[in-house]
C-alpha cells in the first residue's frame, strides 16, 4: 500500500509526496523489462532471447525511466483518490529516491482547482447601453469607400452589363458594369455591381448591416457589464498557471490583430518601444480580472446545475463545415473545451434573464 503526504501551499499549489513499496511496483517493472527486452540485441543471444538480468544490466537507467514514466502518474492518481484535490495542470514530478527491491519515493507538484466563492449573483444589476442610431453620414461613408474601391477596379472602356443583384448581403467585390467615362459619384450602375437594385436599395442594405453591427456590439457590451459584476462578487485565490494561460491567450489575440495589419508581433512591439515581458506586466491586472470572471461564471453554472448534454455538444460539432477542424473534435480535450464554452454561454444567458435583459 502506498503512503502519501499532501501539503497545500499558497496559490492553489499542492505538493504530494508518494512512497511506493516494491511489491506495488514489481509487476510494472517486470512487464516493462519484458517489453523492452524484445528490442534488445546482446552478443551471443538471438534478439529478444537474452536472460532478463543481462537485458536489465544493458538497459540501465533507461529501464528505470520508462517504469517511472508510467508509475508516477498512476500512483499520483491513486494518492489523490478520496481527496478534494482536482489538478488543473500537468503535474511536475521529482524523484526523491529509488531502491530496487525496496521502495520508490517521489514528489509531485500540482495546481489544484481553486475554491471559488460567488456573492448573491441573483441581485446583479447591469445597465444595457443605449443603442446609438446609425447616421446618414455613417451610411454615406461606407458607400463612398465602396465606390472608391469599385471605381479603382473598373476599366475605362465600357464593360459588360451586369444583372441587378437580388436582396441579400452586399457584394463588396463588385463586378464589371458599363460606365461611360467613369462616374464621379455613386450611382445606380455602381449599386447594381454591389448586388443592390439601385443606389437607394444599396443605402438601405448598408444601413441594415451597420445597424446589425451596432446591435451585436451593444449585446457584447451588455454581457461584458454583467460579467464585470460577476467578477466583483467573486472571491478566489488565483493560481498562477491560469493567469499565465490568460496572458498567453491575450497575446495570441494581439498577434492575430497585428498579422491582420501585415506586421509581425516583434516589429509591432518595437514600434511601441516595448518588450513581450513589459506587455505581459501591463496586462496582468486585466488577465487576473478575466480569470476571476471566468471562474465566477463557472461557479454560478455549478450552483445553477447548468449542463450541456452529449447530444447538444455533438449538434455544435456537426455545425462545423471545415472537415479538418471538425476532425479535431474526435479527441476528448477539444470536446471538453467546447462543452465548457457552451456551458459558460448558457450560464451567461441565464444571468441576462435574471438581470432583466
Amino acid at each position: 500500500m502506498i503512503q502519501k503526504n499532501i501539503v497545500k501551499q499558497p496559490k492553489s499549489i499542492v505538493e504530494v509526496t508518494v512512497t511506493v513499496p516494491w511489491s506495488d511496483l514489481q509487476s510494472l517493472w517486470d512487464q516493462t523489462l519484458q517489453k523492452m527486452a524484445d528490442d534488445i540485441e546482446i552478443s551471443g543471444f538471438r534478439k529478444g532471447q537474452a536472460p532478463a538480468n543481462l537485458v536489465e544490466q544493458q538497459l540501465g537507467q533507461r529501464l528505470q525511466d520508462e517504469v517511472l514514466k508510467t508509475a508516477m502518474p498512476n500512483f499520483l492518481i491513486e494518492a489523490l483518490k478520496g481527496t478534494d484535490i482536482i489538478p488543473i495542470d500537468y503535474p511536475k514530478y521529482d524523484l526523491v529516491s529509488f531502491v530496487k527491491g525496496q521502495q520508490v519515493q517521489f514528489k509531485a507538484s500540482v495546481t489544484n482547482r481553486p475554491t471559488v466563492t460567488v456573492g448573491n449573483y441573483k441581485t446583479i444589476k447591469a445597465q444595457r447601453p443605449a443603442i446609438k442610431p446609425v447616421t446618414d453620414e455613417e451610411v454615406q461613408k461606407v458607400i463612398d469607400d465602396l465606390f472608391k474601391r469599385w471605381k479603382a477596379r473598373q476599366p475605362v472602356s465600357t464593360a459588360t452589363q451586369n444583372t441587378p443583384g437580388q436582396a441579400g448581403s452586399i457584394n463588396f467585390q463588385g463586378g464589371q458594369a458599363p460606365i461611360n467615362g467613369q462616374a464621379n459619384e455613386p450611382d445606380d450602375v455602381f449599386a447594381k455591381a454591389m448586388g443592390a437594385t439601385s443606389l437607394v436599395d444599396l443605402k438601405t442594405k448598408v444601413r441594415k448591416d451597420l445597424e446589425g453591427n451596432v446591435s451585436y456590439n451593444n449585446e457584447l457590451d451588455y454581457e461584458e457589464a454583467i460579467l464585470q459584476e460577476v467578477e466583483k462578487i467573486t472571491t478566489v485565490e488565483l493560481p498562477e498557471i491560469l493567469i499565465q494561460d490568460e496572458l498567453n491567450r491575450m497575446l495570441v489575440s494581439l498577434q492575430r490583430r497585428v498579422a491582420d495589419m501585415g506586421l509581425l508581433l516583434e516589429d509591432y512591439l518595437k514600434s511601441q518601444g516595448k518588450t513581450l515581458e513589459q506587455i505581459k506586466t501591463e496586462w496582468r491586472g486585466q488577465a487576473e480580472k478575466n480569470v476571476r470572471m471566468e471562474l465566477g461564471l463557472a461557479e454560478i453554472a455549478r450552483q445553477e446545475n447548468v449542463s450541456i448534454t452529449d447530444a447538444e455538444l455533438q449538434a455544435e460539432i456537426d455545425k462545423i463545415q471545415d472537415a479538418k477542424v471538425k476532425q479535431q473534435f474526435a479527441s476528448q480535450e477539444p470536446k471538453l473545451h467546447l462543452r465548457h464554452a457552451l456551458r459558460q454561454t448558457r450560464t451567461l444567458d441565464l444571468l441576462k434573464k435574471m438581470v432583466g435583459g
